[in-house]
This record gives structure tokens, sequence and C-alpha cells, in this order.
């Protein structure tokens, strides 16, 4: 058969070999619970009340690169060098606030329950001490300390929401992160640890003056009825191997 042939009768049928997509099935108990949660705090929030979707983008490597970079000119392409000097890592804690937009976010050396903690008092800080704090994490060891429920127990203010396990495409700080790796990580020549964060919070502030918020489109009920098909064709896949 012509390769003309075969890829005639693959357009046919909207076959594209050539693309593949990943996925995850979420395998929480809780998988659908937690998913009406969190995604009822994005399409209907609680009044007198904000909501923060929260993470950590962890292992942020301030690269310098081994020789300059070539700028843009007509027939090429900006160029970098394949081959970097690492000076550093940091972590970055990040708070994104869903209706307005806006972002808290806050650099460290390490990620653990200590320097969540002291980013959830600059939440604290940050937040009308008038309305509540509904908190969107996943489900890292860190959020879970027992310092954490601690502190959380001495401020009720705040309460505590997860999204499923493998479910990190439900916590919408996750898009704000991509946004901050292409526009601002991606082809950044970092040549000390300082500049990295400076960046990275210059970032932040540039966002946070002109602020635009993700809308959340989907309900539960749909994303639900799109769960339980791939986990009714799993079975069939594993068979087939």
């Amino acid at each position: 058969m012509s390769h003309a042939s075969v890829q005639r009768i693959w357009s046919g049928r909207g076959l594209k070999p050539h693309r593949l997509d990943g996925f995850k099935v979420s395998d929480d108990s809780d998988f659908e619970a937690k998913l009406v949660d969190v995604v009822g705090l994005y399409l209907d929030p609680p009044d007198h009340a904000v909501v923060l979707s929260v993470d950590e983008k962890t292992q942020i490597q301030a690269l310098d690169r081994t020789q300059p970079s070539l700028p843009i000119k007509p027939g090429r392409a900006a160029t970098m060098t394949h081959d970097y000097k690492r000076n550093g890592t940091t972590s970055l804690f990040a708070a994104l606030n869903i209706a307005s937009g806006e972002v808290i976010g806050s650099c460290t050396a390490r990620h653990r329950h200590q320097e969540y903690i002291r980013f959830l008092k600059k939440i604290d800080a940050n937040v009308d001490p008038g309305l509540d704090v509904h908190v969107i994490a996943d489900n890292y060891a860190t959020h879970k300390h027992p310092d954490v429920k601690a502190w959380l127990e001495a401020h009720p203010r705040f309460h505590m929401h997860f999204t499923p396990t493998s479910s990190s495409w439900l916590n919408l700080v996750e898009r704000w992160f991509r946004d901050l790796t292409e526009q601002a990580l991606r082809r950044g020549v970092f040549h000390s640890m300082p500049q990295l964060t400076a960046a990275i919070h210059g970032y932040i502030n540039a966002r946070n003056l002109d602020p635009k918020p993700f809308t959340w489109t989907k309900t539960a009920d749909q994303i639900i009825t799109k769960v339980r098909r791939a986990r009714a064709a799993l079975p069939q896949t594993k068979t087939q191997r």
C-alpha cells in the first residue's frame, strides 16, 4: 500500500498517529467529592471570602549560558547555546486570586512546612481581615504537616480544599506557572540567584498592575462524565496489551 493511500485513510478517519497526548486518571477514592468541591469554588465562590489557588513551583534554576546569545535578524531566529551554567535554584510559593487574577508570591531556598507556614502568614497579612480565605492546594505532605494544621486551627478564617491526587490540572495556579515559565524564565539568562528572584518578583508585580483572571468553564458533571469514559476504556486497553 502506498504512502498516499495510508495518509488518505488516516485523514478520512481523523487519525493522527504522529501525535501523542498524555493523560492520567486519578485513583483518588474521593475524586468526585474533591472535584465537586474545587470546581464549586471556581464557578460559585462563597460570599465575603477570597478563593486562592496555591502551589509551589520548585527547583527553578538560575541558568547562565556559556556564551552570549545571538539576536534575531532577517533569515535567522534568535539563538542560545545548548549548554549552560547552574547558579542555584529557588522555589516559588504562589497564591492566585481566582476572582481578580492577582498573585501573592514568595521565593524561598527550600519548600518545607516552615516555609509554607511563612507563606500562609504572608497571605494572612495581604488579605482583607474581614474576608474568609479558601485555599485550594494539592496533597503534598508539606500542606498537611502537623505544624501547618496547628497554624490553620489558630486561624479559623482559613479553609483548606484539596485537589484529588494526580489532578494538578485542577489547580488554576498551574496555568499561571505556565505563563511565568514562557514569559519570564524560559529564555532568561540569570547570572545569580538574586537576579532570578528579582525577575520572578518583577514578573509578579508587572502582572498585578493589570491582572487578568483565568475563567473556569467546565462543570463538575462534565468533567466526571469524561473521567468515567476514560476509566471505562482503561481495562480494555490493558486487555489489548
